[in-house]
Order: structure tokens, then C-alpha cells, then sequence
């Protein structure tokens, strides 16, 4: 059961796997188009690789380590 602080973390967790998605669907979208601006899909796939490690950072919170 998730409890007060982590309701907010698999909130914003969610937010930003829906983020993550639209951004992947606009590279592509960018991708075909016949002269793209390289700029542009430079600074989309930067943003989705932050997006992808402030994920992986939320994950690790709700996750807890476990000592073998």
C-alpha cells in the first residue's frame, strides 16, 4: 500500500512516463519529415534521456533495496 509521500512520487512517476511517451511520439513525428531541424530533435532526445533518469530516480524510491 502506498502511503502519503509515495501517492506524490507514483503521481509524478506516472506524469512523467505519459511525458517520456508524447516525446518518444514526437522525435518520431520529426524524424519523417523530409528535412528535420536537427536542433530540435537534439534538445527532444535530451529531454527524454532527463525524463528517463528522473524515472529511473522515482523508481528507485518506491522500490527499497533489499540487502541479500
Amino acid at each position: 500500500m502506498l502511503e502519503g509521500g509515495e501517492i506524490g512520487v507514483a503521481s509524478q512517476l506516472v506524469r512523467l512516463r505519459m511525458e517520456h511517451r508524447d516525446l518518444d511520439s514526437a522525435i518520431e513525428a520529426l524524424r519523417a519529415m523530409p528535412a528535420p531541424d536537427q536542433l530540435q530533435l537534439a534538445r527532444l532526445k535530451k529531454r527524454k534521456l532527463r525524463l528517463k533518469d528522473e524515472i529511473s530516480m522515482l523508481e528507485d524510491m518506491l522500490i527499497p533495496d533489499i540487502i541479500a
